[in-house]
């Protein structure tokens, strides 16, 4: 860089930009140690709440909603299965697809990680006011349109 650019952490919004990283980072580490008692991971507690939304959703839909590639999806689906969590159902019209259901483990496990992460949640944003929150969450919203706009853009 030569003298007269800029510096990115002289940027205005440099300092938001890194703050909602670093939020991000020490949230997900956060929950990774709140999740230990129940031998899951962050990752593990996306897919299973997506099933818990979604029952029936197939492993690309899935793939697609958490931002993630197929691969992932194949690495962490099989463990989640062999630990009884999870089922994979072929589509009843479609054999090539399969479809993702929670077992009765699954649900279970589910509802046990959904209430540590939500009594997580509302531990670190107590002091936030709820207005802030939501005026948080409606700006961040605006940033994920904005970035996938963008990547929609270059595909």
């Amino acid at each position: 860089m030569n003298k007269n650019q800029a510096l990115p952490w002289d940027h205005p919004r440099f300092k938001s930009w890194i703050s909602v990283g670093r939020a991000c980072q020490l949230m997900q580490q956060a929950l990774s140690r709140a999740l230990t008692s129940l031998d899951i991971k962050p990752p593990h507690l996306d897919i299973l709440v997506n099933l818990y939304r979604f029952e029936g959703i197939s492993q690309q839909e899935l793939a697609r909603k958490l931002l993630v590639g197929r691969s992932n999806m194949s690495m962490l689906l099989p463990q989640m299965e062999k630990r009884g969590l999870i089922e994979r159902r072929a589509d009843a019209r479609d054999k090539r697809i399969l479809r993702l259901f929670l077992t009765e483990n699954g649900r279970e496990l589910t509802i046990r990680a959904m209430a540590i992460q939500t009594e997580l949640i509302e531990r670190t944003l107590s002091a936030t006011p709820i207005e802030d929150c939501l005026l948080m969450a409606t700006n961040m919203e605006k940033l994920i349109a904005r970035l996938q706009s963008e990547e929609a853009t270059e595909d």
